[in-house]
């Protein structure tokens, strides 16, 4: 087996848990996404606009305009068109309600726990030398929120919803992001392994589903058997889209669990990328809520610092040099408290005034928009076409 250097000790750590599945996991660092990769290669040749539309072409299922494409380009796009055996479409309405009851306390979750652990890793060198997060950081955040809103709008995850070509469209990002890193000096292969390796896709949708239900849960969000199940099968089907192999790709729950637990013990600890990184996600924040007042900016931020401690726990906080607690945050009760207190009143008043509950409702499904990215235009699936996000062209 092939081990990047950055991976030596922590194979040894994984070792001592889950020989196997740290293994496995460190196999998968050297790992692509062979169908993608190939597709982007083909494609590498056609003028920006013309790649583009091959893909737009794919994504709409117009078979007729792939006539000039290369024939590598149908054959990707229908080899998605049926879900694997598990897939269960109707299945997902659980885990679509989970979603939409629970909206703030999720991406409060995904803010302020499941990102923050996921630059901890060597994730965050992608997104460093990039610089998509320095140079349109706002935008890429939003972006990211689109991508899980329409995962669980109503018929997302159908073949013609946008959560399918969402995610299908985010394989082919890290297929290009992929290719143009591999090409740049500033990546160290034998160190870090593949650029976005399937072994860091498998693990960042591990976070996104079970990792964050726990993070929910720490907030007092209340989920049953069939509810947990549904939402992580969605990202799931998000993950079999997004190109991650059947090796690395979780079943259940407790697995996703475990191979989030594994990850960690294998990756190294924290670089400065990932300090820079998490700390950068935080400050970003209020500008991704659209809120301008300096004063305003620096207390949400402080308060997404003191929320994202409690989720994470000192230990990586302190690695990742965040704050110490502002004397105004550290009391005996604690955020995670504060928020499973206020979440449990929420019901209490939703059963007691029906009607301020709709408005609360809607409010809430309102307010998941302004922190997300529309473009006019619609989805675009173009592509970045240099390694420096300020040196490309807009996508």
């Amino acid at each position: 087996m092939t081990i990047p250097t950055d991976y030596i000790e922590g194979l040894e750590r994984g070792r001592a848990v889950n020989a196997e599945l740290a293994e496995r996991y460190v196999a998968h660092t050297v790992l692509g996404d062979p169908e993608a990769d190939a597709l982007i290669e083909e494609l590498s040749v056609f003028e920006p606009d013309e790649a583009f539309g091959f893909l737009q072409a794919g994504m709409d299922q117009d078979w007729d305009a792939l006539a000039g494409a290369p024939p590598v380009v149908e054959e990707f796009f229908r080899n998605l068109e049926t879900p694997p055996d598990w897939v269960d479409l109707e299945a997902f309405q659980p885990g679509v309600r989970v979603f939409h009851r629970h909206s703030t306390v999720l991406l409060a979750g995904m803010l302020g726990g499941v990102l923050v652990e996921g630059f901890s890793t060597n994730i965050a060198k992608s997104f460093f030398i990039t610089g998509r997060l320095r140079d349109q950081g706002v935008r890429r955040l939003q972006q990211n929120n689109r991508h899980m809103i329409e995962l669980f709008f109503p018929g997302g995850m159908n073949r013609q919803g946008d959560g399918w070509k969402l995610s299908t469209r985010v394989r082919l990002v890290h297929a290009q992001v992929r290719r143009l890193l591999a090409q740049s000096e500033d990546w160290d292969e034998e160190a870090w392994g593949v650029p976005l390796s399937a072994a860091h896709v498998g693990f960042a949708i591990t976070a996104f589903s079970a990792r964050l239900l726990k993070h929910m849960n720490s907030l007092g969000a209340r989920c049953s058997d069939e509810e947990r199940a549904s939402f992580l099968q969605i990202w799931r089907y998000s993950g079999h889209l997004m190109g991650i192999p059947d090796s690395i790709l979780f079943q259940a729950e407790e697995d996703a669990l475990e191979l989030f637990r594994i990850g960690v013990l294998c990756e190294p600890t924290p670089s400065i990328e990932s300090v820079v990184l998490a700390n950068s996600l935080v400050n970003s924040a209020p500008l991704v809520a659209g809120i301008t007042s300096s004063d305003e900016r620096r207390n949400l931020s402080a308060y997404v610092y003191h929320v994202s401690r409690a989720l994470i726990g000192n230990d990586l906080a302190n690695q990742l040099n965040f704050p110490s607690e502002p004397a105004r945050f550290a009391t005996s009760f604690g955020v995670l408290a504060w928020f499973r207190l206020n979440n449990g009143w929420e019901k209490v008043m939703h059963r007691l005034f029906p009607n301020r509950a709709r408005n609360s409702d809607f409010a809430k499904f309102s307010q998941i928009f302004d922190v997300t990215n529309y473009d006019e235009e619609g989805i675009t699936y173009r592509l970045p076409t240099h390694v420096y996000a300020e040196r490309s062209e807009w996508w």
